[in-house]
């Protein structure tokens, strides 16, 4: 026999915070509502769990069908639970924060989504539920994570300079950062691979590029490495 819970129980979704660098500033891709509520405000990629799916499952697929992003890097964030934070019905949220490169994708709103944008962290525009909560615990998480963890180079094109490398955490962190000791650091650790190519901006001489080894990080992991800027 089946037996049937007789308490009320909440609504489970997920909803993603998908950051971007565009090598001048962070961004985050929102979706237009094209359903009630809040139909035509500005939000997070998002919708609700399958009871045949796991959450990471939920969270990719919510991404593919509302912006068209596949296989970028995604990582659970925090649950939200206020009561009232959806006027629908008693919804708990799991957040996932999402890092990628704008232009290796075109965004496309599908689904329930009328349309896909992304905005500089700085200026995004009021958000339907208590998304800008999740937005404001996913930026906080990725400042912090920024310095004891590699994930910044999910951000950046697979050949950069130091000069892109700096500017992206100064951008990120919302501070400058010493040109002297932050690539001598970076370069202490032996995780970015010298290409035999060089960038020329403007009148400045070409700078040297590089990539990120992610082989070599995982295995110095493997036996207690520790990142830290």
């Amino acid at each position: 026999m089946k037996h049937v819970y007789e308490y009320p129980r909440a609504a489970l979704t997920v909803d993603c915070v998908v950051f971007g660098f565009d090598e001048t500033e962070l961004k985050v891709l929102l979706i237009e509502r094209g359903l009630q509520p809040f139909k035509g405000q500005w939000a997070l990629p998002g919708g609700f769990v399958r009871v045949d799916e796991t959450l990471d499952d939920a969270a990719r697929r919510e991404l593919v069908e509302e912006t068209g992003l596949a296989k970028i890097f995604l990582e659970q964030l925090y649950t939200f639970s206020r009561v009232d934070r959806d006027p629908r019905e008693r919804v708990i949220s799991v957040a996932y924060y999402a890092l990628t490169k704008p232009a290796d994708h075109r965004t496309h709103a599908t689904t329930d989504a009328a349309d896909a944008q992304w905005f500089p962290v700085s200026q995004v525009p009021a958000l339907a539920f208590d998304h800008a909560d999740i937005l404001a615990v996913a930026l906080q998480r990725l400042r912090g994570k920024l310095r004891y963890e590699p994930i910044g180079f999910e951000l950046l094109p697979p050949k950069f300079t130091l000069s892109h490398l700096q500017h992206l955490y100064e951008t990120v962190l919302g501070t400058p950062l010493d040109k002297r000791n932050f690539r001598k650091k970076v370069l202490s650790y032996g995780l970015l691979l010298p290409l035999n190519e060089t960038h020329r901006e403007g009148a400045h001489r070409p700078a040297q590029l590089f990539r990120f080894d992610p082989v070599r990080y995982e295995k110095l992991k493997k036996k207690g490495f520790h990142f830290e800027l």
